[in-house]
């Protein structure tokens, strides 16, 4: 059994590198940190789990960084896509740097929609696989301040549900899922100099939890009992309201 991860220097994507080690996975790590990478590698070699770990420096914000990556692992049959390597940058629209901007939107949006494309045609081939996209919790509602973070997690949530009907109209036994959590203890905040306004969730149980939900064959997986309660409730707030809400939100972080 073989997983691919990307973003796999830290956070989530580094925890879930730890757990399939430990359950018997060989491992392609991906980030653009080769030296974070080889850590992770030497950690999971001295545990002894006897599993295998591959490491590969990639900027995925490059579209053809992504097919060179496909290219060079597509004969090593990946069971487990893990798509998780993401940026935020936080501030009004008119103001946050554009070129910065484009960098999140390839690395949230094109690397995605790419590696997610070429591995699921192998996967349907072998009608085998599960393919794990994380979004946020963001998806699910405008995100003011955060703007194309927002729009990209939207984009990744809804492109995973539309393959999960293609794949269940066809038959097939690949399964994919898209990772909607709140606010998670890693980098990302630091990344997106933002701090969040509430406490953030468990890097390691999110993590934990998504895998388990994955395998199990969840379309939508919500770590933690806040954000299944929020994502309830949200659908009945109005537009505007939801707008005014998620400025203030997102305004605290800023102020903290």
């Amino acid at each position: 059994m073989k997983a691919l991860i990307t973003g796999a220097s830290s956070g989530i994507g580094r925890d879930m590198a730890k757990i399939l080690s430990a359950k018997g996975y060989d491992l392609i790590l991906v980030a653009r940190r080769r030296d974070r990478l080889e850590l992770l590698k030497q950690e999971l070699l001295r545990q002894e789990l006897h599993t295998n770990v591959q490491v590969i420096a990639a900027d995925l914000s490059d579209a053809a960084a992504c097919i060179a990556l496909y290219e060079q692992v597509k004969q090593e049959k990946v069971d487990v896509l893990i798509n998780n390597a993401g940026l935020g940058i936080f501030g009004a629209f008119d103001t946050t740097d554009l070129q910065k901007e484009l960098t999140m939107l390839d690395t949230n949006i094109r690397a995605v929609h790419i590696l997610t494309k070429l591995f699921l045609k192998d996967m349907k081939t072998r009608d085998s696989g599960y393919i794990l996209n994380v979004a946020s919790s963001a998806a699910f509602m405008p995100g003011p301040l955060l703007s194309g973070y927002y729009a990209s997690k939207a984009y990744v949530l809804r492109l995973t549900q539309a393959i999960y009907e293609e794949l269940r109209r066809s038959g097939s036994s690949v399964h994919v899922s898209a990772l909607c959590p709140g606010p998670v203890n890693t980098e990302f905040n630091d990344v997106a100099q933002v701090k969040f306004g509430v406490k953030g969730l468990n890097s390691h149980d999110v993590a934990e939890y998504a895998l388990k939900k994955m395998f199990a064959g969840k379309l939508v997986i919500i770590p933690g009992t806040m954000m299944k309660l929020a994502h309830f409730f949200i659908r009945f707030v109005p537009d505007k309201q939801l707008l005014k809400i998620t400025y203030g939100l997102q305004k605290r972080k800023d102020e903290k």
